[in-house]
């Protein structure tokens, strides 16, 4: 990814736009790392429209007469989303480009996303409390982290509590632009289960067929072979991302090509991800099952069935 600045805090007083050479700069990384996505989208089949919005929004950030770190800073993300060609997925993206020096999808689609790495650049998560909410929740993105700390899940992690997790959760809001609290990801807001097990199943048979383009992910592969299937596909209004789950856990299970992770985002809310896995006890063992979902999974395969019955 190129090189990001330090980042940016929301409280930074505003100046007379005018770019300095620093300004430039910034600007220039930002669209950098955009038309990369672009080309890597490209490069991995995604559908042309996501490539194009990514180039549209890179060519307006490069053009700016403007510092980005200044409409930031004086307006938030409602000041990026104000610039052409930049949605409120994108905003999200400099926004944590902005404030953290990384970009997720980025390093995701590069293979070399490191979520304990993302993790720690909140205050107070070192290390060992990384990798821990990491493996727990399942989650590799701030986004994913802060929907945690909303819906209770966080505090369940050892070693963090309710106080801690209220502390984290303020910290993301400031970090990403949001300092009134957002309205919860409600159920409605995910894919509906039988998209995500039909994603899962695209992915696998696609996977084995050797029709997906590779990643080549720096964790967990010291050969550097390039080995992790991708999958870019739209359903309805989600756009979603499809790999085979490269976590530590994982790994440890001989899971690698069983568990698999599918990031969707649909509008101008946050993305979300889910991991598929096969179930290996109770009612639902030997079926592809959502962590997480396990009772609507039930009600779906129930539905299935009773279909099926049906057509006999």
């Amino acid at each position: 990814m190129t090189a990001m600045p330090a980042p940016v805090a929301m409280a930074e007083p505003a100046t007379p736009d005018r770019l300095t050479e620093h300004d430039r700069a910034v600007n220039e990384a930002l669209a950098a790392n955009l038309r990369e996505v672009a080309n890597l989208l490209a490069q991995q089949d995604a559908d042309s429209f996501r490539p194009a919005a990514y180039r549209r929004a890179s060519d307006t950030l490069a053009g700016l007469v403007r510092p980005v770190t200044r409409i930031f800073a004086a307006e938030g993300r409602q000041g990026l989303m104000a610039l052409p060609g930049i949605g409120a997925s994108i905003a999200a993206a400099i926004v944590e480009m902005l404030t953290t020096g990384r970009w997720s999808q980025l390093e995701r689609l590069r293979g070399t996303l490191n979520p304990e790495k993302l993790f720690q650049t909140i205050p107070g998560i070192g290390p060992e409390l990384a990798a821990r909410i990491h493996e727990r929740l399942h989650v590799d993105t701030l986004e994913g982290l802060e929907i945690a700390a909303h819906d209770g899940r966080l505090e369940q992690v050892p070693g963090i509590g309710k106080r801690r997790a209220e502390l984290i959760r303020s910290l993301l809001a400031e970090r990403l632009g949001r300092p009134r609290l957002r309205r919860l990801r409600r159920e409605s807001e995910q894919p509906e289960i039988g998209l995500i097990l039909d994603v899962d199943h695209e992915y696998h048979r696609r996977a084995s067929a050797g029709e997906l383009k590779l990643i080549a992910p720096k964790r967990f592969n010291p050969k550097g072979e390039a080995w992790l299937p991708v999958l870019h596909t739209t359903r309805a209004s989600w756009e979603l991302t499809a790999l085979f789950s490269n976590t530590r856990l994982a790994h440890e299970l001989g899971r690698t090509r069983d568990w698999v992770v599918i990031y969707y985002q649909a509008g101008d809310a946050p993305e979300g991800q889910c991991t598929i896995v096969t179930e290996t006890r109770g009612p639902l063992a030997g079926r592809r099952v959502v962590r997480g979902r396990e009772s609507e999974c039930q009600v779906h395969y129930a539905h299935v069935f009773k279909a099926l019955e049906g057509r006999r």
